[in-house]
C-alpha cells in the first residue's frame, strides 16, 4: 500500500524558515569567499573553510527544517543519527572542495564548472543521504526523471553561486545572489521530495495509529541546534569584519587607480606625503611653490 505523504504539516512555516536558513548560509558563505580574495594567502584557507562550513550547514539545516513538516500519515518516522550527521559532513566537504577550487583558481571556466559540479553533487548527496537516514515501516521509491532534475538544479545553482562569490563584490548584489541560491536550494529540495513515493509494509498498517508520523519533530529539533548556533556565530564574525560586509570602497572604482587590479591582490598601502600624526589635518596634500632661481 502507498503511504499518504504530507510535506507541509505546519503550513508555510517550515518552507519559509527553511528558505531563510538556506539564504543565511549562502550569504555567509559567499561573503567569506569574497573576503578570501582580499586577504593574505596565509588567511585565505581559513576564510574559505568558514565559507564552506556556512554554506554546508545552511543547506543541511534548510533540509531538516523542511523535513520537520514532512509526515507519512500511516506510520511514525525516525532518523538514524550517524547517517543524518554523515549527510552534514558530506555537504561541508564537497562544498568545501568546490569553494577551494574557485578560491585558489579564480573564476576560470574550468574551475567554475568543476567546482560547481562537485558542489552541486554535494548538495544532492546531502539531500538523498539525509533521506536514507529516515526510518519507517516502508520502502522509498523515487522517480528517476524528477531526481535527475533536482540534481541539475543543484549543479546549476552551485555554479552560479560560485561565480557570484568571485565576480560580484558589492554587498547588495551579493545579497541578491544568496537569495537566488536559497531559492534554488529550496527548489532542489522540494523537487527531490516530489519524486518520492512511500510503499508501506503490511504490518505497519496495524501496528501504528494514523497521524503518528508527527513524532519526528521531537527528534529533528535537537539535531538542528548545533548547526544553527554555528551559523549565528559565523554571522557574528561577518558583522565584525567590515571587509566581509561591505567590501572595500575602491573595489570597483576606476578613479581609485585599482580598477585593473586582479582580485586577490591586496591594495597598496597609501602613505601621506605631508603632515604628522600629531596633526592629522596636515595630512592633506599641499601645493608646493616652484623653486626660485638663485644667484650663483
Amino acid at each position: 500500500m502507498q503511504g499518504t505523504i504530507d510535506g507541509f504539516g505546519y503550513g508555510a512555516v517550515t518552507p519559509v524558515a527553511a528558505f531563510l536558513m538556506a539564504c543565511l548560509g549562502a550569504a555567509l558563505g559567499l561573503r567569506c569567499t569574497t573576503r578570501s580574495l582580499r586577504t593574505e594567502r596565509s588567511f585565505k584557507a581559513g576564510w574559505l573553510a568558514l565559507g564552506a562550513t556556512s554554506i554546508g550547514s545552511g543547506i543541511w539545516t534548510m533540509h531538516f527544517i523542511a523535513m520537520v513538516g514532512f509526515t507519512v500519515e500511516e506510520v511514525p518516522i525516525g532518523y538514524d543519527k550517524p547517517i543524518t550527521f554523515a549527510s552534514l559532513a558530506v555537504a561541508i566537504v564537497m562544498v568545501g572542495i568546490g569553494i577551494f577550487l574557485v578560491g585558489y583558481r579564480g573564476a576560470t571556466p574550468m574551475a567554475l564548472v568543476t567546482g560547481g559540479t562537485i558542489t552541486g553533487l554535494g548538495v544532492a548527496s546531502m539531500h538523498y543521504l539525509g533521506m536514507a537516514g529516515m526510518r519507517l515501516d516502508g520502502q522509498f521509491e523515487y522517480d528517476t526523471i524528477t531526481v535527475s532534475l533536482s540534481v541539475v538544479i543543484a549543479v546549476v545553482a552551485s555554479t552560479a553561486a560560485l561565480w557570484a562569490a568571485v565576480s560580484i563584490h558589492g554587498f547588495l548584489p551579493s545579497l541578491g545572489a544568496s537569495v537566488v541560491m536559497g531559492v534554488a536550494v529550496s527548489g532542489m529540495h522540494y523537487t527531490g521530495m516530489a519524486a518520492l513515493r512511500v510503499h508501506l509494509h503490511p504490518a505497519a498498517l496495524t501496528d501504528a495509529p494514523v497521524g503518528s508520523g508527527d513524532s519526528a519533530t521531537a527528534l529533528l529539533v535537537p539535531l538542528l541546534i548545533g548547526p544553527a548556533c554555528f551559523l549565528v556565530l559565523a554571522a557574528v564574525v561577518v558583522m565584525f569584519d567590515p571587509l566581509v560586509v561591505m567590501g572595500t570602497p575602491d573595489w570597483n572604482d576606476p578613479a581609485a587607480g585599482h580598477g585593473d587590479r586582479a582580485p586577490g591582490i591586496p591594495v597598496r598601502r597609501q602613505v601621506p606625503r605631508f603632515g604628522t600624526h600629531a596633526d592629522p589635518a596636515s595630512f592633506h596634500s599641499q601645493r608646493r611653490e616652484p623653486a626660485q632661481p638663485q644667484d650663483w
